[in-house]
């Protein structure tokens, strides 16, 4: 990988923390949470920060990160080395309450404008993991099943690139009770395509 694709992924980057496009929406302010490194092999695409990541500028520093780390079998200090785990979120910052509960969905801002450049610039990416619907919405496109369900069940069908997965929030609880064949199968599968990357 040359240098050259790292130093222009660092300027992006730096671009991307300076961005106010959507600030006057924010109810907390901008604070952009990602983190990547051009030699990356493993991406990790969320929704949106909380507030707690918010807080503290972490990605996936809340329970639905120590779901994703056991679901991982990584601790923290490998699963924070961005060099081998880029972290790109669909939306950079938190997006506020949504009034029937949870947040709001992640602002389109980030995907329109800075995800086709960031990706351009981790060309090692060799598995991409979707967590949620607006993840798998916008990698899969036409391959979306009708619910994040049905998606997920067939992740099958998007290996080796993506593997597709439920989010890890402790809202999801219910989820994860109704379909037991998710850590029977899909976990599995991901700590064993990890393996071979990290």
């Amino acid at each position: 990988m040359a240098a050259g694709t790292q130093k222009r992924l660092a300027r992006l980057l730096s671009e991307v923390r300076a961005c106010r496009i959507c600030e006057a929406a924010l109810p907390l302010g901008p604070r952009p949470v990602l983190r990547a490194r051009a030699t990356a092999k493993v991406l990790v695409v969320g929704q949106a920060p909380g507030t707690r990541v918010h807080e503290t500028g972490i990605p996936w520093n809340d329970p639905s990160g120590d779901r994703l780390r056991k679901w991982m079998q990584l601790d923290r200090e490998t699963f924070y080395d961005e060099s081998r785990i880029a972290i790109v979120p669909m939306g950079f910052c938190y997006p506020g309450k949504d009034p029937r509960g949870g947040d709001l969905p992640p602002r389109k801002e980030c995907s329109e404008h800075w995800h086709p450049r960031i990706l351009e610039l981790l060309p090692e990416i060799r598995l991409t993991l979707l967590f949620g619907r607006y993840a798998q919405r916008y990698f899969l496109r036409e391959n979306l099943k009708k619910d994040l369900t049905s998606t997920v069940r067939a992740w099958r069908d998007y290996g080796p690139v993506y593997l597709p997965m439920p989010h890890p929030s402790p809202r999801n609880i219910g989820w994860f009770k109704r379909n037991p064949w998710f850590e029977n199968e899909v976990v599995p599968e991901l700590r064993r395509r990890l393996v071979g990357l990290l």
